[in-house]
């Protein structure tokens, strides 16, 4: 999908996952560097399988399948040696990106991941149907990361009614399937034409809301959205995480899925990612943001919360992946940003 495409269909985000008040957002912020968030990422350990997954399971249709290698991409990933095989799939308006790394192969997910892990990130799919989608991916026999679909409770004024449900894909990155009641939820997601409609969001675990907004909000330029805290019965459930109560923070660029702090105040011992961890690993994901001046956005995140992974803005030489210049980076908790610019 296209950035501009990506400006057209969505220029107008109001609600994210949970309903999250836009009237709570932060009034005065700074003029973006990023004008959409573009395609959630993520590293895959066998392509025809993931593949498979995503069209067969949650509806997706591949866009592209490119094979890239050479010395421009080892320097925007950070991995010497590399040859990737990146397949973008579309879901609506949003879209992912599956990279496998045919050479050298990376770690596989630990198998005691847990949702309050910081290196914890999902998408959440937005469903016409939660039975249906539920009874689907029954039926398909996934992994289940939540016992069960979960209802919010009515005593909270923004997520009363919605109902989501944790799962995993075959490598084991955690998904999220999301049903808005009438009232919440952007108006897109009213249509009933399809069971599987498109990504709302990105969710992931940070250790400090105020340091995570410092790189977000204020040195990328992302807009919150909304806030909100979330606990009980039905939230420990759907996160699979005994006495979770969380901070939640969302943000949108001008256009895209929006980026979702998840903070959990209880409990506090979810693990950092690893120092060595590298973007061949299973457990990477990447979040790209489009950009009009890579340039510029590397010269803004010097003395940031947000940390450069490439040695400085790679301009790749053949462009097969879509972009003209970028620069990977990493948030204050370790996730990856990849910064684009067409």
């Amino acid at each position: 999908m296209t950035p501009r495409r990506l400006l057209a269909g969505a220029l107008v985000l109001l609600t994210v996952c949970f309903g999250l008040p836009l009237e709570r957002a932060s009034e005065a912020q700074p003029a973006g560097l990023i004008r959409a968030v573009g395609a959630v990422g993520m590293t895959v350990g066998n392509m025809e399988r993931s593949t498979a997954f995503y069209s067969g399971v949650l509806g997706f249709e591949k866009v592209s399948d490119v094979e890239v290698i050479g010395e421009d991409y080892e320097r925007l990933q950070g991995v010497f040696g590399l040859r990737m095989r990146v397949v973008r799939m579309r879901l609506g308006d949003e879209a992912i990106e599956l990279t496998e790394y045919l050479t050298p192969r990376g770690r596989p997910i630990p198998v005691d991941s847990r949702s309050h892990d910081r290196w914890f990130q999902h998408i959440a799919i937005i469903v016409s149907d939660m039975d249906r989608a539920y009874a689907s991916l029954r039926q398909h026999r996934v992994e289940h990361a939540s016992p069960a679909p979960q209802r919010l409770p009515d005593w909270n004024i923004s997520a009363g009614g919605i109902r989501a449900f944790y799962f995993k894909d075959p490598d084991g990155h955690p998904l999220e399937i999301l049903w808005f009641p009438a009232g919440k939820g952007d108006p897109k997601w009213r249509r009933s034409d399809r069971l599987f409609l498109g990504i709302d969001h990105t969710a992931i675990v940070v250790s400090d809301t105020a340091q995570s907004l410092r790189c977000y909000r204020d040195t990328l330029g992302l807009r919150v959205a909304g806030e909100s805290e979330n606990y009980g019965p039905e939230q420990e459930r759907l996160n699979n995480v005994f006495g979770a109560r969380l901070r939640i923070t969302a943000l949108r660029a001008p256009a895209g899925p929006g980026v979702e702090f998840l903070e959990y105040l209880t409990p506090r011992d979810g693990r950092a990612v690893p120092a060595d961890a590298r973007a061949n690993d299973l457990a990477h994901w990447q979040t790209t943001l489009v950009s009009q001046d890579a340039a510029a956005v590397a010269r803004g995140i010097r003395g940031s919360p947000c940390v450069m992974l490439s040695p400085g803005v790679v301009t790749p030489t053949d462009q097969a992946l879509g972009f003209a210049k970028g620069l990977l980076i990493r948030d204050p908790d370790g996730h990856a940003l990849a910064v684009v610019q067409p």
